[in-house]
């Protein structure tokens, strides 16, 4: 009798855990069909939609949007399991009754044990769960990486004169082409930083990225919007301008 075939995605946006993780998947699990592989959390979710895999492997801390964001965006639907760089004591926030975890670099013997698992649940038809307060608990756990100091200001050039934004007035960035746009309720300049930058500054809590090309402050939001095709466009308080929200960072919008 033919084996049933599973399918994942794997998503890191190092070339060279990717490549690692893929070739010793094709060791432990043969039959594994991979159909695609992401460097960025949206990305992801797209794969996720597009493909419905059985399984996803999610680094934890990708540009963009995070694993921890897409496996919520994907909760129920696939089984998760999270690769991470954290120290074993990071890792003990995770509830292995739920999802699983793999602590870089992969060792053989913990990538058979989760392979084992996933077989297990699968051939078990054993649904994938619903782990949106796992992931709530998981992100108030782990610490972000890195040390640098939270933006509290941006500069802007604008002809001899540098406009100063205070980070709490703003309302928004927006990528435009190779400048970002800074936008508060009276003002507006463009900076030459890259929006993926910008991110690295901000509180996630505060600023949501709703779009690859968009974050905003998550108080300046009036309202979402969501027309007939599902399509979700957002209001803010204080400007007439409106933000579409892409569908990798709808799961932020669903009622309560």
């Amino acid at each position: 009798m033919t084996s049933p075939t599973f399918t994942a995605i794997l998503a890191d946006d190092e070339d060279l855990p990717r490549a690692e993780l893929r070739r010793m998947l094709a060791a432990a699990w043969p039959a594994l069909q991979i159909v695609a592989e992401c460097e960025h959390g949206p990305a992801a979710v797209e794969a996720i939609d597009t493909h419905r895999p059985d399984v996803a492997f999610l680094d934890i801390r990708m540009p963009g949007m995070s694993g921890l964001d897409v496996a919520r965006a994907a909760s129920g639907r696939c089984h998760a399991v999270f690769t991470t760089a954290y120290d074993s004591h990071a890792v003990e926030a995770f509830d292995a009754g739920a999802v699983d975890y793999l602590l870089k670099p992969v060792s053989g013997e913990r990538l058979a044990h989760t392979v084992e698992r996933l077989r297990e649940r699968l051939a078990a038809q054993t649904a994938a769960p619903d782990i949106d307060a796992l992931v709530e608990r998981l992100r108030a756990q782990i610490a972000p990486r890195g040390s640098g100091a939270p933006l509290r200001w941006i500069s802007a050039s604008v002809g001899d004169t540098i406009k100063m934004f205070a980070i709490d007035e703003v309302l928004f960035f927006q990528s435009d082409e190779k400048y970002t746009r800074v936008v508060t309720a009276a003002d507006e300049a463009h900076i030459r930083k890259p929006l993926k930058e910008i991110a690295e500054g901000l509180d996630p809590e505060a600023f949501w990225q709703v779009h690859r090309g968009a974050i905003v402050r998550a108080t300046a939001i009036a309202r979402a919007q969501r027309d007939e095709l599902g399509r979700i466009t957002l209001h803010l308080k204080g400007h007439a301008e409106k933000l579409a929200v892409s569908q990798a960072y709808g799961w932020r919008f669903k009622p309560m």
